[in-house]
């Protein structure tokens, strides 16, 4: 796809040419050069990404931030700029304001008038709540997985497995791949609706759950699990692939508590 390019500090990204929502300045140029818009400093990777296409624009912006707020770019209390982040991400500010609703609508941010959007605060009773519905949620994923698994979902599975091993030395990056196991289990259930809730859930529950996966000790022992888990849905068997990620999910919860109750 061509596409032109944003700078953010150091750092250049693609960005679909259709996606820019407001008029471009004076000094943009176009084919193979830049377009520099003012830094967001604190966002370097912000991008709206070719994969993303088939999401509404304010959904691509809101699961940006989201990841950003997961990561601790934005700290509970950070104040969202609109003008700021219309500038870094090149679209309109209409387009930010709804990305802010979709977020606050997850509980991630406050929208106070005359105030802005604000980071909300974390929760020890936010935690238990949000991993209660994970669990249960990727409990179901996991047996309607299991049932359904045939050989080309099993090789996909085991290829993410292994890329999820190479990383468990990296935080963030653990926390994408096992993010993308997710995805192709929830994929796998063949249930679009529970795909929806399981999508959703990630958006609020993320920072919760790099909290809990912070230790390579707890990584590692996350990945054991998955092993485990992959396995059982390789093989079909469904209640045991349902217990493991039952298992999964609590085990991080835990983790994740003991981590919020030391800061």
């Amino acid at each position: 796809m061509r596409g032109h390019a944003l700078v953010f500090e150091e750092t250049v990204v693609e960005v679909p040419v259709h996606l820019a929502a407001r008029p471009f300045s004076p000094a943009a140029t176009w084919g193979c050069r830049t377009i520099q818009y003012p830094v967001v400093s604190q966002l370097p990777h912000a991008m709206l990404d070719a994969h993303s296409l088939l999401k509404t624009l304010p959904l691509q912006i809101a699961s940006q931030l989201a990841s950003a707020i997961a990561k601790g770019d934005f700290g509970p209390g950070h104040r969202f700029r609109e003008n700021e982040l219309a500038e870094g991400f090149g679209v309109s500010r209409a387009s930010i304001r709804e990305a802010l609703r979709l977020l606050e609508m997850r509980g991630m941010v406050n929208i106070l008038p005359q105030k802005g959007a604000r980071v909300t605060q974390l929760s020890s009773k936010e935690l238990h709540d949000l991993f209660a519905i994970r669990a249960s949620l990727l409990a179901t994923c996991s047996r309607l997985a299991a049932e359904q698994c045939d050989d080309a979902k099993a090789k996909q599975l085991s290829a993410l497995l292994e890329k999820l091993a190479s990383t468990v030395s990296d935080t963030d990056k653990y926390v994408e791949q096992s993010a993308r196991l997710i995805a192709l289990i929830a994929e796998m259930s063949d249930n679009p609706t529970l795909v929806g809730y399981v999508d959703d859930l990630a958006l609020r529950i993320g920072r919760y759950v790099r909290m809990g996966l912070t230790a390579e000790e707890r990584r590692r022992r996350s990945l054991a699990t998955w092993t485990e888990l992959v396995s059982a849905i390789i093989r079909h068997d469904a209640e045991t692939a349902s217990q493991l990620h039952y298992r999964l999910a609590i085990q991080n919860r835990d983790a994740a508590l003991k981590t919020f109750e030391e800061q």
